[in-house]
């Protein structure tokens, strides 16, 4: 980060870091550099530009952007989360051992146990939100140690300044992903993380037009390993997705407070109707880790998980009838989404898991949108009547 970095607020560094107007034609956003190859003047002499899978001029914007909203030293894009995500487990070898979250993003856990088990690593998953589970779950082998906080989909509150502890006097590597709460409400590097990974298809772009991962470290042994891996291994976004990162990024901080505004109004209104068995929040009072939460975020985000007491045929008739709540995979985006886990994002977790972490067939993810407080309370009123 330079001085700016330091002096600046949020938005101002999503508006301006690494942004200034482009010196030939004087354009005040930055161009897309929509080119696959770049001239040399000679043999191995160029303007720091060979090839865009190794760098392009759109893409290191951005990078230097979210690097700074998360308050760290270096940004990698890729061309979708689980990309990010395979490339920070590369810094791993045969035979290493990962702890990982029990309540987990499917997709995340599919990688783990479908793609890199049969490499030689081993996982367990244990619940993050016990610092004495995470501590118990640590072997020699350990050198990873990989959370989501809030989780998915359960919102369940990790203290990440506690698993860094426990995670570096074991030698291992935290990696915490970070796209539920997003860098405007929660910046893992400060609290001791070394990794942080989005899935910044998520909040980052914000306007469900665009698939993309990032991840960023202040470790520079970590960075040139990961830098290494995505040039090598070429997950990468292209120009045009990382412009439209971008874009997102300069609206973030508005939208988050649009998302929190109405989450708690979605989520107080749900509380105590009986076609509801629990409402989850962070915000909540009731919450089991409220006050971590509270002292660990700057805001409790968007997303207000919803078990129906009438199971998954309530879920089902819940979905069809709400007009607002889009049924669909993914959230964060302007527009309110509503995910049923057990069918849809969680359905490659084992049954068994998801019966005994709590995702039931009357589990509903509302990612809340931004729209009319009012019209989404209706919505619902509607969708549950």
């Amino acid at each position: 980060m330079d001085d700016s970095d330091e002096r600046w607020g949020f938005t101002t560094r999503a508006i301006h870091v690494a942004q200034e107007p482009d010196p030939l034609t004087g354009s005040v956003i930055t161009p897309i550099y929509q080119t696959s190859t770049y001239a040399q003047e000679d043999i191995g002499v160029h303007k720091g530009f060979e090839y865009s899978r190794t760098d392009n001029p759109t893409r290191n914007t951005v990078e230097a952007v979210i690097a700074s909203l998360e308050r760290g030293a270096h940004g990698l894009a890729f061309g979708s989360g689980m990309a990010a995500e395979s490339t920070i487990v590369t810094l791993l070898n045969p035979g290493d051992h990962v702890i990982a979250g029990d309540d987990l993003y499917g997709g995340s856990r599919r990688l783990f146990s479908k793609v890199f088990e049969k490499y030689g690593l081993c996982f367990d998953y244990v619940d993050t939100t016990d610092p004495d589970a995470v501590h118990a779950a640590v072997q020699p082998r350990t050198r990873m140690i990989w959370i989501e906080t809030p989780t998915n989909p359960l919102l369940r509150i990790v203290d990440i300044r506690a698993t860094a502890e426990i995670a570096h006097e074991a030698r291992a590597i935290l990696v915490v992903d970070n796209t539920f709460a997003s860098p405007y409400f929660q910046q893992p590097l400060t609290l001791g993380a070394d990794v942080v990974v989005h899935s910044a298809t998520k909040y980052l772009g914000g306007h469900s037009d665009l698939v993309m991962g990032v991840a960023v470290t202040s470790d520079e042994e970590i960075h040139a390993s990961l830098k290494f891996h995505q040039n090598a291994v070429g997950g990468v976004p292209g120009p045009f997705d990382s412009w439209l990162l971008l874009r997102g990024l300069k609206t973030l901080a508005l939208r988050m407070h649009a998302h929190e505004s109405n989450a708690f109004a979605v989520a107080r209104a749900l509380q105590g109707r009986p076609e509801i068995s629990r409402v989850i929040y962070p915000g909540l009072p009731d919450h089991p880790q409220h006050e971590l939460a509270a002292h660990q975020m700057r805001g409790f985000g968007g997303i207000v998980t919803i078990d129906l007491a009438g199971g998954e045929k309530a879920a089902r008739a819940f979905l069809r009838k709400s007009t607002l709540f889009t049924t669909a995979e993914s959230l964060g985006g302007v527009e309110s989404l509503a995910d049923h886990p057990a069918i849809m994002t969680h359905a490659s977790v084992p049954e068994a898991v998801r019966d005994e972490i709590g995702i039931t067939g009357g589990l509903i993810r509302l990612s809340v949108g931004i729209e009319d407080e009012a019209d989404l309370l209706a919505d619902l009123e509607g969708a549950l009547s």
